[in-house]
């Protein structure tokens, strides 16, 4: 739990960075440049000194309620919402998560909105641009449009959307609003479907956007094709874990059933103009027309990995099901997640919810329990038009030039001029600039699919038949789904749009523009990779490739799926003797054990058998001959391998990119070896064991040199750097010194997010830390459910963070102890409510 000091801190701190942001803010000198780091969904700003800091029981009236509803807390936070009818379920959770979590929900819709500078100033310009040209917008009214206001999502929806704004409509009528809308003068508008929906869109960008087919490209240009063909290939050279292994259904694609609403219509034969004007315009504006617009951090898929498993049968003690899973995403005060039990005639259902969409993303009902993976498939493409200077606003396609369509917009910008903004379409979507390169851009989270009922059907499905036919439904992000029952059954699926290009096309590569190389459809549904109750009664989904090489279907290259590392882990662990208990997936879920290093340490240890080392270096190697590769914070063996990991990938690439002229700086995620990019490792793994002779062991003009050799100078370096780090003493190098961990508030005030502590694991861990030595991604939300046995229906859960965005609250990040400790709470807690809430209806 938080302490009472630890509070006390956050308050101190909340109010001097509120003097800060009034002293910049309050006389209109522009944005506070922390908060441009609130570009990141998951996050939210300090409350006002009016906010609650606890949750009493009291007796509320909420308009629009049918029937009276409970909602209860137990100590930590966990909110149960109870309804008579399913409309006043969501309108009570969207009152429930506005009052907990207002902030984070506006400063969520904002940056899918492109409305952030409103709020931020100038800072907010780069990703405003970015998202208005993108279409998070123009796909969001295109779904609301789209979806029939008697269904399920239209109603859930619409109920939700007034259970914010009635807590809106009380910030109103008390003045207690947020600390930077008293501070900027801003007041947010009312909640709609369509702020949901763009919500919805902002976690599918971020799961499922990516530069990837420009990375190549970039690549080809400066390192050839061949070699990056072979450094980055389509399908892995390691041992794959396909949780289908087929046989496979070759069916022909599916065709789109609904129109990409960020692309122009292919018939038309003149340029359109739309006005998305997003507030009055200020006296002066800056007109920047249609122009180039670059690509924020926050905004694609970067670290995002994940586990989910299930057995049954005799893998689990007293027989049955059990489920596990662990999403892993940037972890920020507050988290993506809001965890909550909701209960009416339709729904039974308790897990986390993510803010702003009803229903829960991940957690089980009476009879079924999942949770989910990014399935890491191709989800981007672009395309490169063919333009002319004598055709301006023309782009030609299909034997034909054919106008674009043009989109204006009009962004306001708090403390300077509104900027004008106009995006070009073409039929494949916008035309945007992105690494350098001018191109369209097809992504699959531009379609107007109604993925929300998909979600809602999914909560009310009784077993996976039901599920898997509420899920065909769901387009994007492409997920898998890992999924235990009551009746003891364990299944998984992949769900969502995978779209297909003409044989001979290379999709991971930018595509001809001019109509030859466009998508053909997406992978039918019956078709994608599936499993259900496997012989060997385990299933595990780590982001790894789902089908095997004879798949009929693209799926993506390497540069998209995990290289197993985590798989092997779980896979071993469920390999031993005896049946497993709850209590087994929860230590499991926080395993630091790293099967890179079992692989190549044995290896290592035998390259420098034979070789004089120094009385330091033969130290380190001593601490690797009896280590047990676990990335324990103690262990001075865990600094030696990952410091020699690092080392030896520089020591093989770092020639070939100076000498080849990599454009890293293009791209630090994907091309600056400083990132240690997924493939990379993979083939030095598969050089290292198989092929140790292979030609990129020697630098380009040097000797000849093998694998043995390379490993014993980046071993030589790797001892040096950490002698100067951490002192001449081998044994004093531990983990701990080098990894932390951090859950770092959005406004980037120090002392408004979890500070970095020493930390165990790595990127390849199931207890993941990815990103760099200071970690702030990793297992955002962790759940196990146990059906039948000694345990019956007993779930827990938790997540590193709390249920309150206000720093000031006893729920702002208390639950990030229990969750660095390993433990846990109970899923569902109604049971152990220590307070309530009395919801009636009125004016």
């Amino acid at each position: 739990m938080a302490s009472k000091a630890s509070r006390a801190i956050h308050l101190v701190c909340s109010a001097t960075v509120a003097l800060a942001v009034l002293l910049l803010l309050g006389v209109g000198y522009g944005p506070v440049p922390a908060l441009g780091q609130a570009l990141v969904p998951g996050g939210g700003v300090w409350e006002s000194a009016a906010a609650e800091t606890t949750v009493s029981t009291e007796s509320l009236t909420l308009p629009g309620l049918d029937k009276p509803v409970k909602v209860s807390f137990t100590a930590e936070g966990y909110a149960s919402v109870e309804a008579k009818t399913d409309h006043d379920l969501f309108l009570a959770q969207g009152y429930v998560t506005a009052r907990l979590r207002f902030t984070q929900l506006d400063l969520q819709r904002r940056l899918g909105q492109g409305r952030l500078s409103e709020l931020v100033g100038a800072a907010g310009l780069k990703s405003d641009k970015f998202e208005l040209s993108l279409g998070l917008l123009r796909t969001a009214h295109a779904r609301w449009a789209a979806t029939p206001r008697d269904s399920a999502s239209g109603q859930a929806l619409i109920a939700y959307s007034a259970g914010v704004n009635s807590w809106m409509s009380h910030l109103e009528k008390t003045g207690e609003w947020p600390t930077i809308y008293g501070l900027t003068g801003v007041r947010p508008r009312p909640w709609t479907p369509t702020d949901t929906l763009v919500v919805q869109g902002v976690l599918t960008q971020q799961m499922d956007f990516n530069t990837i087919p420009l990375d190549y490209e970039l690549l080809q240009r400066s390192l050839g094709a061949k070699p990056t063909m072979d450094w980055f290939p389509v399908k892995a050279p390691t041992a794959q874990s396909a949780y289908d292994p087929g046989p496979y259904k070759a069916l022909p694609p599916t065709p789109p059933t609904v129109p990409n609403s960020n692309a122009a219509d292919p018939a038309s034969t003149s340029a359109s103009t739309s006005s998305a004007s997003q507030s009055q315009s200020q006296s002066q504006s800056q007109s920047s027309g249609s122009q180039d617009v670059a690509l924020p951090d926050t905004v694609r898929q970067l670290d995002f990995n994940s586990n989910a498993w299930a057995a049954n049968g005799p893998k689990v003690a007293g027989g049955g099901a059990m489920l596990a899973g662990d999403p892993h995403l940037q972890t920020t005060l507050p988290s993506y997640w809001f965890e909550i039990s909701l209960r009416s005639p339709g729904y039974q259902v308790a897990g986390g919810s993510m803010p702003g969409v009803p229903g829960v993303l991940v957690g089980r009902n009476e009879h079924i329990s999942w949770s989910l993976t990014n399935a890491q498939t191709v989800g981007t493409l672009f395309y490169r038009e063919k333009l002319s200077a004598d055709r301006p606003g023309s782009y030609y396609w299909n034997d034909a030039w054919r106008p674009m369509k043009k989109v204006h917009y009009s962004i306001p910008v708090r403390g300077g001029s509104t900027v004008e903004l106009t995006t070009d379409l073409t039929v494949h979507g916008p035309m945007m600039t992105v690494l350098g390169r001018r191109v369209s851009v097809d992504w699959m989270g531009n379609f107007a699919h109604n993925d929300l009922n998909a979600l809602l059907a999914a909560n009310r499905a009784h077993d996976f038949t039901s599920f898997r036919k509420a899920l065909s439904g769901w387009k994007a992000p492409a997920l898998n789904f890992v999924y235990a029952d009551d009746q003891g059954h364990i299944g998984t699926l992949l769900a969502g749009d995978v779209p297909q290009t003409p044989k001979g096309s290379e999709p991971w590569l930018p595509l001809s523009g001019t109509g030859d190389e466009d998508v053909v459809g997406t992978i039918p549904y019956e078709a994608l990779p599936k499993a259900y109750d496997p012989p060997g009664h385990v299933i595990a989904s780590t982001n790894q490739r789902q089908a095997g090489p004879d798949y009929p279907y693209y799926l993506g290259t390497s540069m998209y799926f995990d290289p197993g590392y985590r798989q092997s882990v779980i896979e071993r662990f469920h390999s031993g003797p005896g049946a497993l208990d709850l209590k087994d997936y929860t230590a499991l879920q926080n395993d630091v054990t790293d099967d890179l290093a079992v692989r190549l340490v044995p290896t290592l240890l035998s390259a420098l058998d034979g070789t004089k080392l120094t009385g330091r270096q033969r130290e380190a190697r001593d601490l690797l001959t009896t280590w047990n590769h676990s990335m324990d914070t103690g262990s001075a063996a865990a600094s030696v391998w990952w410091t020699f990991l690092d080392s030896y990938l520089h020591e093989v690439f770092q020639p070939w990119w100076d000498a080849k002229k990599v454009p890293a700086s293009k791209d630090r995620w994907i091309l600056d070896l400083d990132r240690s990019p997924i493939p990379l490792r993979e083939v030095l793994e598969h050089w290292t064991l198989d092929d140790p002779d292979n030609a990129a062991f020697t630098p380009p003009g040097a000797a000849h040199r093998d694998a043995t050799a390379a490993m014993r100078t980046a071993f030589g370096k790797a001892v040096a750097e950490l002698a100067d780090k951490l002192g001449s003493s081998p044994s004093a190098w531990t983990w701990g010194k080098l990894h932390t961990r951090e859950i770092p508030s959005i406004t980037g005030a120090a002392g408004l997010g979890y500070e970095p502590y020493a930390a165990g694991g790595d990127p390849w861990t199931v207890n993941a830390a990815g990103g760099l030595l200071n970690s702030s991604f990793g297992p955002s939300f962790r759940l196990v459910v146990r059906w039948t046995g000694p345990a019956a229906g007993r779930s827990v859960a938790i997540y590193p963070g709390g249920q309150s965005d206000t720093p000031t609250a006893s729920w702002y990040d208390n639950l990030v102890p229990l969750w660095r400790e390993k433990k846990y709470l109970p899923l569902d807690g109604r049971a152990e409510a220590t307070a309530t809430w009395t919801l009636r209806a009125g004016d």
